[in-house]
């Protein structure tokens, strides 16, 4: 994990920066490496503040806290950040649970063959876009934070439990759906 400590008006000290970067260091255990966090410690007259812009496989985590003390903002910050974090976790394994099996929604993703792209003489539907996408290396879990991050309606992974391409999607009754490729 690479912390990072910038000061603002305030006389930069190897023991804050020591303990700043100790106490985010809790959120390491929670999230995949590479793990880089930005701290930002300042001080507005009588407000202490501490500022973390955390980056993350699949995850980008901002938080800010102010007391009257730098010691306290940085205790009260590392504890909302991992709160953060835990809630994401917790928030995945209350979906996987709602949804069942995953095993279940297992089905074989392909083009049908009737389909030809523009320009092609052939009958049937038209496909008016192709694209490629890079299908990142993720657990089942990266993937469902990755997707509520991204705000998009699906995402490609390559399952690393599995070595299988995989597709979580928005369902729209609000619960995920998954397709597995099999064969």
């Amino acid at each position: 994990m690479q912390i990072n400590v910038s000061f603002r008006h305030i006389e930069p000290s190897d023991p804050l920066k020591l303990y700043a970067e100790d106490k985010l260091s809790r959120v390491k255990r929670f999230l995949e490496e590479p793990i880089e966090a930005h701290v930002v410690l300042k001080v507005e007259k009588f407000r202490h503040i501490a500022e973390v812009s955390i980056d993350a496989p699949g995850l980008h985590l901002n938080g800010a806290e102010e007391t009257d003390d730098m010691y306290s903002s940085i205790d009260l910050l590392a504890d909302s950040v991992e709160g953060q974090v835990k809630r994401g976790k917790n928030r995945v394994v209350r979906r996987r649970r709602a949804t069942g099996n995953s095993k279940e929604a297992a089905v074989l993703a392909e083009v049908p063959a009737e389909g030809r792209f523009a320009g092609e003489d052939d009958e049937g539907p038209l496909i008016i876009k192709a694209e490629q996408v890079y299908a990142k290396p993720m657990d089942l879990d990266e993937a469902v934070v990755e997707l509520d991050v991204c705000k998009s309606e699906f995402l490609v992974f390559n399952n690393r439990r599995t070595s299988r391409i995989n597709v979580l999607y928005r369902r729209k009754d609000g619960n995920l759906g998954l397709i597995e490729t099999v064969g």
